[in-house]
């Protein structure tokens, strides 16, 4: 890593040091302002008329500062969405204002192999620039985008420093497939899932690097994308380098996290008053034997207030007329849960020449980081919530001085709750994941026929995770083996080849344009898997352990040819036609094969009927149809006949020796990807030269060959179930985003936006042949008891439907009655044929809002987000609301959650409608404050200083610790709180 970083370095600071010490003739200073409001302009281009890479842009405050050439007697003022306008130099300062042009719709917007203005989109795409992505301290990409993108639900799955989040547009589209959208860095197509050592890969790449994020949501969108589009696609576009003088920025932020709430359960004081009251009434002193005489509050003996720090550095210009950007950046953040923390060490370069007039173009983005991370043990959060608050937390024994349940012989109670803060300091999960992500695009306009360019795009993301899990010999955890240590270790490689031809072609004597995209892509996906046994800190191996095989290396490739058409018609009819044919090697010869044509048409409605309005500046109506894929289905080979070696357990025995052997599994010879079919019907507005601007779309997906496990006659294959395509199901939706500024003058300017979704799932079909008596496929396991399921895939219902019993509640008391429920059938007995389908995990309705009020030099800004409809298991409290929590019948004594004050339950009643809770939240996500101080250090920067607060608070029904969960199944166990974070950022311009 190290020569690496030297190696990408060492030569561009040799390239910056002769700009850096080239100076002009004359300096010109100036300042640059809105011609309607005089507000000050930033990232304006400045640039000496007739030159192209001796330029600057404005600073927070408008003002510039150029080194000319004596000779030099104009200046260009050029920004999308204000245009170009120019300037005579006349010796003074130079005060220019620009006019706003209808900017939004000028904005380029990346899209599926190319980019598009935002006026001429034809599918539902909705492109976040930095300046709107969400503000703090923010580790990984995916959190940029909460709350900002109607039809997209990012989900956190908790707090741990570095960790990820479930991403979901538009809901799923699969059940037993992933439902994660295909991820494309700077034209990089990657892999979704994690690597040994990080569940989370996003967390790889700087947050800072990132310009804009795309996210493609129908059919007509994504179908470039063929086999991996059907639950979406989201490409990063990271920053790129641009002509001109070249300009620094520092920026550094502190962080500071804590657990905003905890848990409730009891507290020691009750505990023995429930047991006192309890060996009273029975006349049983087991228990109050047990109790201590502490008050230890658990989750205030595993939480911390936990520092965070965030540097980055960068440099952008142009250097002997080569754009380059480059940029380095260091995180260091500390979870909330002791002994958490991540790490990352990341740097990304951008170099884009061009060659011989401008006809040869080269892009080289190059993104290289490195992240540690030391995993706290997550059991200890669970642990914290059942631990027994009699207890102290340390004590005289031979397990690390934590106190523990112990057996009469010394050793720990098998089965017992392990002490929370000893879970977490005697244990050492250790790893380090490295990745490059790299590419180069060439774009090549034949001199002999200009309006062909020759496209070729080869890119990698090579990552490597490794690490090591140990637990030291003192722990109760693993005291039969004297403590435990494992080694872990994978490589991933990404390898993507492509060579298009796009041929562009504007014909004014029909009033037409168009681009033609023809192009042949390969991909190939490599895994190495390292396997390795675990030992003991004695040096001893841990039975079961040993690896059937020490290495791995599976693979798949995907190949691909595909084409695109975009047609306009006097800029008022937009046509866009494309198809895609992939050959996935997951997929037998026979089945491999899959065509996915989309189609999308748009009217600028506004130009046909509304041309001179000085009122609407837009109005175009889209629709769109098309056909995606899914071929994420996990298992890479699942038509092939496979067959694993037994384990220790199943053997057979000749004389004294035993012999593994080999079970074959249930395999589909003839399974193939999923299919999802879009369309898609949208209408975008604008009113005011865009003050008020926004969209409604409405959807309605349909997936066939859905995979699911079925029954299948015994002998008919390895397995007495399947996994096949058989099912299908729906998913219909309407999305509504408005953006305004309803206030804007010289010193005040107020922007307020909104975007609320709907959204419907239907399973339809889960069988080959239809059967009376399927009543559907049980899912979502839970904590507690053996094999109980509380969800249901089941025809007509949404997925994870939770099946449950109807819970009968006291009438004067309005308190439910333990192990009472409603005979739903009346046959004078309560079994599974009386549970019922009731609510469900998924929202009805996502809402995002935020808004920004700037005055002079102040800005303030807040961000929330919303969910509406959802409902969660709480397993937290059917498992731990019991007195049977308190009084464990292994003989020791744990803890209950404040729950069990309300039911008395004795038992678990795991199955009751009763844990069903409603989940619907609004949660407060960011406040942030800014202020632009200006020019500091003698001139020589500008200076913006940022506060903000994130997660500051959630209005809920719900009892749990947090409504928001990232279970698809909506079974809320024990989870890692997510932070309130408060933060300090600096940021220097140069």
């Amino acid at each position: 890593m190290k020569r690496l970083l030297t190696g990408i370095f060492i030569p561009i600071i040799l390239l910056l040091c002769p700009a850096l010490l080239f100076s002009q003739s004359k300096i010109i200073s100036g300042k640059v302002t809105d011609s309607k409001d005089g507000t000050p302009l930033s990232g304006i281009t400045v640039m000496p008329k007739g030159f192209t890479d001796r330029g600057t842009i404005t600073g927070a405050d408008g003002s510039f500062r150029l080194s000319v050439a004596s000779n030099i007697t104009s200046l260009v003022f050029s920004s999308v969405g204000y245009g170009t306008k120019e300037a005579v130099i006349n010796g003074g300062e130079v005060s220019i204002s620009l006019t706003v042009n209808n900017s939004s719709l000028n904005e380029v917007v990346v899209v599926a192999y190319g980019s598009r203005r935002k006026g001429d989109l034809t599918g539902a795409v909705t492109a976040i620039n930095a300046k709107d992505f969400q503000k703090g301290a923010i580790a990984s990409a995916d959190q940029l985008l909460q709350g900002k993108v109607a039809g997209l639900q990012i989900t956190s799955g908790g707090g741990y420093a570095g960790g990820g989040s479930r991403i979901r547009i538009r809901g799923g589209a699969s059940l037993n497939a992933s439902n994660d959208p295909l991820i494309v860095i700077d034209g990089v197509p990657v892999e979704s899932n994690g690597i040994a050592g990080s569940g989370n890969l996003l967390n790889t790449i700087n947050p800072n690097d990132i310009e804009s994020m795309s996210v493609l949501k129908d059919a007509s969108a994504t179908a470039l994308y063929g086999s991996r589009a059907s639950n979406g696609v989201l490409i990063i576009t990271t920053k790129k380098g641009a002509k001109g003088k070249i300009k620094f920025n520092f920026n550094t932020q502190f962080s500071a996290s804590a657990a905003p709430k905890e848990l409730s359960v009891l507290t020691g004081d009750q505990v023995r008053n429930i047991i006192s009251d309890d060996a009273k009434s029975t006349g049983i002193n087991t228990y109050k034997n047990l109790l201590g005489s502490s008050n230890t509050d658990w989750q205030k003996q595993i939480y911390q207030t936990a520092p965070g720090y965030d540097n980055n550095i960068s440099a952008s210009g142009s250097v002997a007329n080569i754009p380059f950007r480059i940029s380095l950046g260091y995180l260091d953040q500390k979870g909330i849960l002791k002994t958490d923390k991540f790490d990352r060490l990341s740097s990304s370069l951008n170099l884009s020449p061009k060659f011989f007039d401008d006809h040869l173009s080269v892009n080289v983005n190059l993104k290289v980081s490195q992240t540690k991370n030391r995993f706290a043990n997550a059991g200890a959060v669970g642990s914290a919530i059942s631990f027994d608050p009699t207890q102290p937390v340390y004590a005289k024994n031979n397990y690390g001085g934590y106190f523990e349940w112990l057996q009469a012989d010394g050793h720990p109670i098998d089965l017992a709750n392990r002490n929370p803060l000893g879970l977490l300091e005697l244990r050492h999960n250790t790893s380090t994941v490295n990745r490059i992500i790299g590419n180069v695009l060439v774009d090549y306009k034949l001199h002999f026929f200009p309006d062909l360019h020759v496209l070729l795009n080869g890119g990698i993301d090579n990552g490597s995770g490794s690490g090591n899990d140990n637990t030291d010999s003192i722990s109760a955890t693993n005291y039969k083996t004297a403590g435990y240590f494992s080694y872990y270790k994978q490589k991933k490689k990404n390898t993507i080849a492509s060579a298009s031809l796009l041929y562009t072609k504007e014909i004014p004597s029909i009033k037409s344009k168009l681009d033609v995209l023809v192009s042949h892509e390969y991909q190939d996906f490599v895994t190495d898997v390292f396997n390795y046994a675990s030992y003991g800190q004695n040096g001893v191996m841990v039975p079961g352990t040993t690896p059937t095989f020490l290495t791995d290396k599976p693979e798949y490739r995907l190949e691909s040819y595909l084409g695109r058409l975009n047609y306009t018609l006097d800029n008022k009819y937009l046509l866009t036609a494309s198809i895609r044919r992939d050959a996935s090697s997951k997929f037998s010869p026979a089945t491999r094969v899959g065509y996915f044509p989309a189609a999308a048409f748009a009217w600028k409605m506004k130009e046909e009927f509304f041309k001179e309005s000085t009122v609407l500046s837009e109005l175009k109506l889209r629709l769109g149809y098309g056909v995606t894929g899914q071929q994420d289905i996990g298992n890479l080979y699942p038509y092939l006949p496979r067959y694993s070696q037994s384990t220790s357990t199943a053997q057979y025995q000749f004389g004294n020796t035993f012999y593994s052997f080999l079970r074959p599994a249930a395999y589909d010879a003839n399974i193939k990807w999923e299919t999802t079919t879009t369309s898609n019907i949208g209408f975008d507005f604008g009113f005011l030269n865009n003050r008020i601007s926004g969209s409604v779309d409405a959807y309605y997906k349909k997936t066939k060959d859905l995979l699911s496990v079925i029954p299948v006659a015994p002998g008919a294959n390895f397995d007495i179930s399947l996994l096949t395509n058989v099912g299908n199901m729906t998913n219909k939706g309407v999305e509504f985003t408005i953006n305004t500024t309803p206030i804007r003058n010289k010193d005040f300017n107020w922007d307020f936006g909104f975007n609320v979704t709907y959204n419907e799932s239907k399973i339809t079909n889960l069988l080959k042949q239809p059967d009376p008596n399927f009543k559907g496929i049980d899912v979502s396991g839970i904590s507690g008891g053996t094999g109980n399921n509380i969800g249901k895939f089941a025809v007509g219902y949404a997925p994870y439907v939770f099946n449950v019993f109807k819970q009968v509640y006291d009438k004067t008391t309005g308190k439910p009655i333990e192990g009472l429920y409603d005979d739903l059938n009346r046959d004078g007995k309560i079994d599974d044929n009386d549970r019922y389908l009731y609510k469900k995990p998924a929202p009805d309705f996502l809402l995002g809002i935020n808004t920004q009020v700037s005055y002079k030099k102040l800005s303030l800004g807040l961000a929330l987000h919303g969910s509406f409809g959802n409902y969660l298991y709480n397993n937290v409290n059917s498992n731990d609301g019991v007195i049977r929590a308190i009084k464990n019948p292994l003989t020791f004594i744990g803890n209950a959650t404040t729950n069990y004050l309300d039911t008395k339950f004795v038992n678990n009643q795991y199955l009751s409608d009763y844990y069903i809770e409603n989940a619907s939240f609004l949660r407060l996500d960011n406040i942030n404050l800014g202020y632009n101080v200006g020019k500091v250090f003698n001139n020589k920067a500008t200076l913006r200083v940022n506060v903000s607060v994130q997660n500051v608070f959630v209005i809920t029904k719900y009892k749990g610790l947090d409504p928001e969960n990232s279970s698809d199944a909506g079974t809320d166990n024990t989870i890692y709180p997510r932070p309130r974070i408060a933060s300090l950022g600096l940021n220097f311009d140069f």
